[in-house]
C-alpha cells in the first residue's frame, strides 16, 4: 500500500506542474510550450515501441481510432486550455475548477445510471459549489475592468478544460472497461501518438508567433520545462497513476486525485512568491473536503471492482 501511496501522490506532484508550466516559460507562449511538449512526449511514445509491449498491437481499428483523437483532444487540448486559463486567471483558480472532474464524472455516471441517492449529494455538491464561489467572487471583486475580462476568460477557459477532461473520462474510461481493453503501456503510447500528431498541426501555427525576444538563459529555461512536461509529466505521470489505482483501495486512490490541485495551488502560489488569501485559503478548503467526501461516496457504492474515476488520467 506504501508504495500505490507514493506512486499517487508523485502523480499529484507531476500533473500539478502543468498549472505553472506556461508562466514558467515566458517569453513563450503556451502554445509553444504545448507543441514542444506533446511533440517531445509522441517521440518517446515512438521510441518506446521498440519494445513489443508498447505497441498498439491487437487492438480493433475502432479503438485505435479512438485513442488517437483521445490523445489529441485530452492530452493537447485539455493542456492548452488549462494553460491559457492560468494566464488569465491566476494561480488558484483553474486548479479548483480541474480539480471538480471526479466528481462531475461521478455525477454524470449517476445520471446514467442511478447509484447514489441525489440527497446523499447535496453536502460534498454544495462544499464544491461554495468553494468556487468563494474564491471566484473575491479575485473578480479585487480585479479592475481590464483585469476582471481577463479573469472572466481564464474562468471560462478551466471549464473548457474541464468539459475536455469529462469528455475524456467518460470515453477512456468505456473503452478500458469494455470487452478487449488494451493494456495500459499501449493505451498510454497510443495517445501519446495522437497528442504528438496534434502538434504536428498546431506546429504552423507556433512558427510565425516564435519569441524573436528570447535570451540565451529563456531558451534553456524552455527546454527544460520542455523535457519534464513531455517525458516525466506526461508519460512516468500517468504510469504513476495507473500503479496507485491498481495498488490502493478505490476509496483511496480516488481521494488521491486531489494531490493535483493541491500541488498545482502549491506550485502557483510558490511561483507568486506569496501565501494564499483569506477567501483562497477558505474556499480551497471547501472545495477540496466537497471532491474528498463525494468520492468517497460514490467509492462505497461502487465497491472494490468498479472505479470510478478512469485510467489512466490526464497529466
Amino acid at each position: 500500500m506504501l508504495i500505490g501511496i507514493l506512486a499517487g501522490l508523485a502523480t499529484g506532484a507531476l500533473w500539478g506542474l502543468s498549472f505553472v508550466a506556461p508562466r514558467a516559460v515566458a517569453p513563450f507562449s503556451a502554445l509553444e510550450l504545448s507543441v514542444a511538449r506533446y511533440l517531445l512526449f509522441g517521440v518517446v511514445c515512438v521510441l518506446l515501441m521498440v519494445d513489443a509491449r508498447f505497441r498498439p498491437l491487437g487492438l480493433t481499428r475502432r479503438q485505435l481510432l479512438t485513442g488517437f483523437g483521445l490523445g489529441m483532444l485530452g492530452y493537447f487540448g485539455y493542456f492548452l486550455a488549462i494553460s491559457y486559463a492560468v494566464l488569465l486567471a491566476g494561480a488558484v483558480v483553474p486548479p479548483l475548477i480541474a480539480g471538480t472532474a471526479p466528481v462531475v464524472l461521478a455525477v454524470v455516471g449517476n445520471l446514467r445510471e442511478p447509484a447514489v441517492r441525489w440527497r446523499r449529494l447535496l453536502l460534498p455538491l454544495g462544499l464544491v459549489a461554495a468553494g468556487l464561489v468563494v474564491v471566484n467572487a473575491a479575485g473578480l471583486g479585487e480585479a479592475g475592468p481590464a483585469d476582471s475580462g481577463a479573469m472572466l476568460a481564464g474562468i471560462g477557459l478551466a471549464v473548457v478544460s474541464l468539459a475536455v477532461w469529462v469528455v475524456y473520462g467518460l470515453i477512456n474510461a468505456a473503452v478500458l472497461r469494455g470487452e478487449g481493453a488494451p493494456s495500459a503501456l499501449r493505451w498510454t503510447g497510443l495517445q501519446g501518438l495522437g497528442a504528438g500528431t496534434a502538434s504536428l498541426l498546431a506546429l504552423p501555427f507556433m512558427l510565425p508567433g516564435a519569441s524573436p525576444a528570447a535570451g540565451g538563459e529563456d531558451v534553456l529555461r524552455f527546454v527544460t520545462w520542455v523535457l519534464v512536461m513531455g517525458a516525466v509529466v506526461s508519460w512516468f505521470g500517468t504510469y504513476c497513476w495507473v500503479v496507485a489505482s491498481r495498488l490502493l483501495p478505490l476509496a483511496l486512490s480516488g481521494q488521491l486525485i486531489v494531490a493535483e490541485t493541491v500541488f498545482g495551488l502549491g506550485y502557483g502560489l510558490a511561483y507568486e512568491h506569496r501565501l494564499p488569501t483569506s477567501p483562497e485559503l477558505v474556499g480551497t478548503l471547501l472545495q477540496l473536503v466537497g471532491v474528498a467526501l463525494a468520492v468517497a461516496i460514490f467509492a462505497r457504492r461502487a465497491g472494490p471492482g468498479r472505479p470510478v474515476t478512469p485510467e489512466p488520467g490526464i497529466p
